[in-house]
């Protein structure tokens, strides 16, 4: 299947039959697996590298995706797994793994890179590379004190000495053993940083493909966002910024934004709340003294066949 902006998808309508024909379709019978023609199947996923997300990670290597401990489920596990028993099938694959180091914010934030984890989406027995957004930890076919090292090299700084701690009690590290000094500045600050630069030359924007969002739906979700960050973590903060918002008249920079959301001209007190509690968040993301936003969609324009 195809996924992407809707000028993706005009782009595939605009080939020619020509180009379409290029195009080898199957379903997942054959895409997710080897059975029922190994040696062909083998051939097409020549050095074939198998990227998948995942929400937990322990330090032992093993990957929740589908599910909480508690058993709540949050996705089906769909061919995840037959693309990570395909990774170690094929004698020249690699099984890459994605996991957000962190969730959460303020008080509620957690690592997810944790010492052991309740479910189990993917076995340590079959864990190879996991990336997170502080490095990629080559884990395959290590012994467990080096994956464990490993591990806590890519996890967020403000959990690393809790997970080393956990990892000697339960004697998987030697007791001597330290963070090597260069993964001890794993923090979003730094990547802010180094990203920064690049950044303020076009690179790492969001919706590099392009989206449907408009500029003001872009910036209302951000808005939106860090008012949730708010009310899980400095509540005190959103008290007192909300208050002094009840006070203040409603600023027209604002107006793209409450009409975007139909609360231009609340008709109850509910939503005069609601705009009041939008402005509040727009201001604390800076957007209120930036110039008004278009309603037009962010450029998704397909520039070649090739990005297809």
């Amino acid at each position: 299947f195809f996924v992407g902006p809707k000028a993706f998808y005009q782009a595939l309508n605009d080939m020619s039959e020509e180009e379409r024909k290029l195009f080898g379709m199957s379903g997942v019978e054959k895409v997710n697996q080897l059975y029922g023609g190994e040696e062909l199947r083998s051939l097409q996923r020549k050095d074939a590298r198998f990227v998948n997300t995942g929400m937990v990670a322990s330090v032992l290597g093993s990957i929740a995706s589908d599910q909480l401990e508690d058993g709540r489920v949050i996705s089906g596990i769909g061919g995840q797994y037959n693309f990570v028993a395909m990774g170690h099938a094929l004698p020249d694959a690699r099984v890459i793994m994605m996991i957000k180091s962190t969730k959460g914010s303020g008080k509620t934030l957690k690592s997810n890179i944790v010492f052991s984890y309740g479910h189990c989406s993917v076995p340590k027995h079959l864990r190879d590379i996991i990336v997170t957004e502080y490095g990629i930890a080559d884990v395959r076919s290590k012994p467990e004190k080096q994956v464990i090292a490993e591990l806590i090299n890519v996890a967020d700084s403000r959990f690393q000495i809790q997970l080393l701690e956990q990892a000697k009690k339960a004697g998987k590290i030697p007791l001597d053993y330290e963070i090597p000094q260069e993964y001890r500045n794993n923090t979003p600050e730094k990547i802010t940083a180094l990203l920064k630069p690049y950044q303020s030359k076009g690179v790492f924007q969001p919706f590099p493909f392009g989206t449907d969002l408009t500029e003001t739906e872009i910036a209302l979700g951000g808005a939106l966002k860090g008012l949730k960050k708010l009310t899980t973590g400095n509540r005190l903060k959103m008290t007192k910024g909300l208050l002094l918002e009840l006070l203040r008249p409603i600023p027209e920079s604002a107006r793209p934004y409450t009409e975007r959301l139909q609360l231009h001209k609340p008709s109850s007190i509910q939503e005069k709340l609601m705009r009041k509690l939008v402005v509040f968040a727009l201001r604390n993301n800076n957007l209120l003294n930036k110039s008004p936003l278009h309603q037009r969609p962010v450029s998704n324009q397909v520039r070649d066949n090739h990005t297809l």
